[in-house]
């Protein structure tokens, strides 16, 4: 229940709004609008052009403004954005996945926004990064403050080539609660969110969770299920995750009509072309040795006369060849067909006749 007591500030207790108070008497505004500006940032509040109407979302949890530094306009670069997050300590497939998907979601005209920490969030910002396209990095303190420290050069190139955005004044430092409420506004700016890898207990959740609760898409790429750092997205892809393994997929979801995946299939091979009859002919031949058009007719359940003309047509486009009174398969064909019928039936037994059947 939203309680306002004598101050008007909605969903704030007596407990809450003493604290408020006491942080508002150290306030010094002035002194953060000229820090910001220094770095070449501002200070963007409900109801100014730049604002991204859909933090509005969060009701009484939404920011009452937002340190923005870097040139682009932040509304207009979060209508078309996609959080990217996960592990800190993520293995070699899960950086190399979030640069892969930050340089694809950037190549398609996505905004990828993170939290700018080590792992996941670095990764993907950096594939944004050489793709030539647009970050966003949300921090848990002061859009002055590099945090973390390891990633001072990178924070710069994103300031330069895209946004720095926080919710805490110039100068302030990141505790751990600050992460998980700005875990928050990552959920809110973006169309979706992808976690990369993330164990059970791990802020990355927190943020997806807060995308689903805000109706937002939220999806995950899986992992080893021997791997701990891949169980927690395992159990948000057991829930109401969408599974995505890349950036056409992700835009599938979050895009517009159209943006369609391509189509996943094997390479075509030339037995994929042949008609249903040819093809049962074709079967019916045995891996080693010969068979006459009698019996591979009765085997491919047809005709003796059609079984003929398809043993021409197959001799013609080199799958089989004449050999005395029977048909065998050539050398180039029977080793691809050796090697299907070994992968996609099992072991192979003889039966009467010299002829092979899994």
């Amino acid at each position: 229940m939203t309680r306002t007591g004598d101050t008007g500030l909605r969903g704030a207790g007596a407990r809450r709004v003493e604290g408020l108070r006491a942080r508002a008497a150290q306030a010094a505004p002035e002194r953060d609008l000229e820090a910001v500006a220094a770095v070449g940032g501002r200070f963007v509040v409900p109801g100014d052009h730049e604002w991204p109407t859909q933090l509005d979302d969060l009701g009484d949890a939404a920011p009452v403004g937002l340190w923005v530094r870097g040139r682009p306009s932040l509304r207009l670069w979060a209508l078309r954005s996609v959080a990217v997050v996960g592990a800190r300590a993520c293995t070699e497939y899960g950086a190399h996945v979030a640069a892969a998907l930050g340089a694809g979601l950037a190549e398609r005209g996505w905004v990828v926004v993170s939290g700018a920490a080590h792992g996941v969030d670095g990764a993907a910002h950096r594939g944004a990064l050489a793709a030539g396209g647009a970050t966003v990095a949300v921090l848990a303190c002061g859009v002055d403050v590099p945090y973390p420290r390891g990633h001072a050069e990178l924070i710069g190139r994103i300031a330069g080539q895209g946004l720095i955005v926080g919710e805490l004044p110039p100068g302030a430092h990141p505790t751990q609660s600050r992460f998980v409420l700005r875990n928050r506004v990552i959920a809110a700016l973006t169309r979706g969110t992808v976690v990369v890898e993330a164990e059970y207990r791990s802020g990355s959740l927190v943020t997806a969770r807060a995308a689903r609760r805000l109706g937002r898409h939220v999806m995950g790429v899986p992992g080893p299920v021997t791997s701990g750092l891949s169980a927690g997205v395992h159990e948000l892809l057991r829930g109401e995750g969408a599974l995505v393994t890349d950036a056409s997929e992700v835009v599938e979801l979050v895009g517009d009509i159209g943006e369609l995946a391509p189509v996943r299939r094997g390479p075509v091979v030339p037995r994929d072309l042949l008609d249903p009859v040819a093809a049962r002919v074709l079967d019916a031949l045995p891996a080693s040795g010969a068979a006459g058009a009698g019996q591979l007719a009765r085997d491919a359940l047809t005709g003796a006369d059609e079984a003929l003309n398809r043993l021409y047509e197959l001799q013609s486009l080199g799958f089989v060849e004449r050999h005395g009174d029977g048909w065998r398969l050539t050398p180039d064909a029977k080793r691809p067909a050796a090697r299907r019928r070994a992968s996609e039936c099992g072991p192979i037994r003889t039966v009467p006749g010299g002829r092979t059947r899994p």
